[in-house]
């Protein structure tokens, strides 16, 4: 598969990794959900082709502009930016790929999210959803916190909460990038916390991955 184009992304890796196991290729429906400043759903757009199709969701009418704005700059026709709550997520077509990432930990309830995931996706059809352990991070040796998420170690729960929405678990990982100095793990902190680490070494949390898969209709 072709290397994602994700800007300044220190996660990207797990992803790439998630979409090779998929075989994600022209032609899929995708919904990138909680899709924020829409990189992944641009990225997304890119191999899926013209042939495809990306719905672009979130609960900011802000962001909704700010994905269609990308998707038009890059040439991407084929997504359809939509403002909807994760909770509330319908489509107009089933997808062969429902995916989220840094959205669990900030909902009110993560199950009723990804069963609306699930929802949206054809028999056979997989859900990809990436969250982190934020206190499982690590600024010289301080660990971190994110008093803002509601969930903020979500993704130490995500295997049985794919499990207990109704779909097949196929696999599930956790990596965590990690730097000292200055470079892209220290940008990515000093851009998220407001607060540069120095030359304090640095473990940000790790990500978890899940793919799963929906259970075809016998």
């Amino acid at each position: 598969m072709p290397e994602l184009n994700l800007r300044n992304d220190v996660y990207r890796r797990p992803l790439q990794t998630a979409l090779d196991r998929l075989g994600l290729s022209t032609g899929w429906r995708c919904a990138d959900v909680g899709a924020g400043g829409g990189d992944v759903t641009v990225a997304l757009a890119a191999l899926v082709g013209h042939r495809g199709r990306v719905y672009a969701l979130d609960i900011d009418p802000a962001r909704r502009d700010e994905v269609a704005q990308a998707a038009a700059e890059a040439g991407e026709a084929q997504v359809v930016a939509i403002t909807q709550a994760a909770e509330d997520l319908v489509l107009p077509e089933k997808v062969d790929l429902a995916y989220c990432r840094f959205l669990l930990m900030h909902v009110i309830d993560p199950l009723v999210v990804l069963v609306r995931m699930a929802s949206v996706t054809r028999d056979g059809g997989w859900v990809v959803v990436q969250e982190p352990i934020t206190s499982a991070g690590r600024v010289d040796g301080t660990a971190m916190s994110m008093p803002g998420a509601r969930h903020p170690d979500v993704g130490a729960l995500l295997p049985a909460l794919v499990r207990d929405a109704g779909l097949a678990l196929v696999d599930a990982w956790a990596e965590a990038p990690a730097g000292a100095g200055p470079g892209p793990v220290a940008d990515y902190l000093e851009d998220l916390t407001g607060v540069s680490p120095g030359d304090d070494p640095v473990v940000l949390p790790p990500l978890v991955t899940v793919v799963a898969r929906r259970p075809t209709a016998r």
